[in-house]
């Protein structure tokens, strides 16, 4: 057995009343309270005590449960040596009702205190406090010598099975609390990446949307703060406040979309990229196995797809456009290239935060994923590869 085995107290968790039931409870109690009334039944009616001896018995009994209290309290509080001074006590007790005549209560008293010792303190302490106790038992025991060291060996026994019990209650009891600790720490957690998704569905969704509206309506402002003639310049400003119509409304279908994906109702993400180049008048085509996508996957390509598109409506004005989705064996892919701008750049070539493409990298990277952007031939090229 290892040393800090002998030199280590019970758990806390073993000491106390933690995890234990309320039927146990009151077992045990039920059975101190028994024991207890035929202590003191049997010295009421003992017939050596009969006036002051009948008190003195009755103040010894008090003060024995008095000791029995503060053992318990010390020993929760992994105090030896007050503890082991307590126990002494008890044993002077035990003795003194030996010698008063009140055998009975000495022999309860010191088995008592046996199993107790096993139970309570650490076994450098306890293994000879318990031999003391069961010693004193078995010289004033009247019985034959087999029945002594009979009753001696099962209540060591009993002591050190009632020590495991409690330890082994102790440590379910901790096992318990950590575990409780790691569910709370795990949804903590949780509840963090929920909120750092939310963060990244509302740039992804509306960073865009809004930087070109805030372009076309300062250009607006600016137009009419500048013009001479509001009527003749009323078809641009038509203009612009028709184009941040439109953008709002694809912001605030981003918004319903982004909304249903952290509800887990999304659409197919085939549906999803068919409607979106055919809005931009951009050829699709998808390769492998089509199959169900996991959620931050299937949101991965959408905005993937979004971003890229965005850019190419920024960057490069008339290109051809095509998109490709591959279903691969343990991933999904997503390619957008474009034929370079055949017109000059507008002025929302100049909007936005310029870390759309920063952010779908990142995202791509916590999944596991890569997303690689750049010139390719005669255009721009942006592919994505996240694990599904």
């Amino acid at each position: 057995m290892p040393l800090n085995s002998w030199t280590s107290w019970p758990l806390r968790e073993a000491l106390s009343r933690a995890g234990v039931s309320g039927a146990r409870l009151w077992i045990g109690r039920s059975m101190r309270i028994l024991v207890v009334a035929g202590l003191v039944w049997s010295t009421l009616v003992g017939p050596g005590f009969r006036g002051w001896s009948l008190v003195a018995a009755l103040a010894g009994t008090a003060l024995v449960l008095l000791a029995f209290r503060g053992f318990f309290r010390m020993t929760l509080a992994r105090r030896l040596w007050p503890s082991v001074a307590l126990f002494a006590v008890l044993e002077a007790a035990a003795f003194g009702f030996q010698h008063a005549g009140a055998h009975a209560p000495a022999i309860v008293l010191w088995c008592a205190c046996a199993i107790t010792a096993m139970e309570r303190l650490p076994l450098s302490a306890a293994v000879p406090c318990s031999a003391a106790a069961l010693g004193a038992y078995a010289v004033v025991n009247t019985d034959n010598w087999l029945t002594t060291v009979a009753t001696t060996g099962g209540l060591a026994l009993a002591g050190y099975v009632i020590r495991l019990d409690a330890e082994a209650r102790g440590n379910a009891h901790r096992l318990l609390a950590q575990e409780r600790a790691a569910r709370k720490a795990e949804a903590e957690s949780a509840a963090l990446t929920e909120r750092g998704r939310i963060a990244r569905e509302i740039h992804d969704v509306l960073a865009h949307s809004l930087s070109a509206q805030l372009v076309h309506l300062e250009a607006a402002r600016l137009l009419i703060q500048r013009s001479t003639d509001l009527e003749a310049d009323r078809e641009q400003l038509l203009e612009r406040v028709v184009a941040c119509r439109g953008m709002a409304r694809e912001g605030l279908d981003g918004t319903r979309e982004a909304l249903s994906a952290l509800r887990g109702e999304m659409i197919p993400i085939e549906d999803f990229l068919r409607r979106l180049t055919a809005a931009e008048g951009v050829r699709l085509d998808v390769t492998g196995e089509a199959r169900a996508l996991p959620a931050e996957a299937g949101l991965a390509v959408r905005r993937v797809a979004q971003e890229a598109l965005t850019n190419v409506r920024k960057h490069a004005r008339g290109a051809r456009v095509h998109v490709r989705l591959e279903y691969a064996d343990e991933e999904v892919g997503l390619e957008v290239r474009d034929s370079g701008g055949r017109e000059p750049a507008g002025e929302l070539a100049g909007s936005g935060s310029g870390y759309g493409l920063l952010g779908m990298r990142e995202r791509a990277e916590l999944l596991g994923g890569t997303l690689e952007s750049g010139p390719d031939e005669e255009g721009f090229v942006v592919r994505l590869r996240v694990p599904a």
